[in-house]
């Protein structure tokens, strides 16, 4: 939502920005008030992040909704206080309301209870199953949308993890 047409959330740390941002980088452990250095920490991180997730996680592990969590906070967690927790602040992007932050626990047990305990480990043999379970743990994570910000990219590092063994 724009911040004109938000709760008032200001009070949570996952919702506030960086002085001297001009409202355009959140509040973040470094300081950074820009939006291009926030994204060069957040890309280093990404990156450093695959190494240890790769090591953390075998081809044959069924992804649980903790899994998700650890990951966002192994990525983030050195840059933002409100990394691997599950959002508190309404959002929305281009007029598309994300799931309200009280169902997001519940909406999480289900996504792993009917998506990724059926979906991970991604080891179907046919390359269609493979691409049709990869975009709905993608999909069924954005639509629930469980963290501030990152979820996207998380989405896409999830899916590498849990296709791999497939793509391998």
């Amino acid at each position: 939502m724009k911040k004109s047409g938000r709760y008032k959330t200001s009070s949570m740390i996952e919702d506030q920005y960086e002085p001297g941002s001009r409202g355009r980088v959140l509040k973040n452990l470094f300081g950074i008030t820009t939006k291009k250095g926030i994204d060069t920490v957040e890309t280093r991180e990404y990156l450093r992040v695959t190494d240890q997730l790769l090591e953390h996680f075998d081809r044959k592990h069924c992804f649980s909704a903790e899994d998700v969590c650890f990951m966002h906070q192994a990525w983030l967690g050195s840059i933002y206080k409100w990394a691997g927790h599950y959002r508190q602040v309404f959002i929305s992007k281009g007029g598309f309301s994300f799931s309200a932050p009280a169902f997001i626990p519940k909406l999480m047990d289900a996504f792993e209870k009917d998506i990724l305990s059926r979906y991970t480990p991604c080891t179907f043999s046919e390359r269609e199953a493979v691409i049709t379970a990869l975009a709905i743990v993608h999909t069924e994570l954005l639509l629930i949308h469980p963290f501030r910000d990152g979820n996207g990219r998380l989405a896409c590092r999830f899916d590498g993890f849990s296709g791999r063994a497939a793509v391998s």
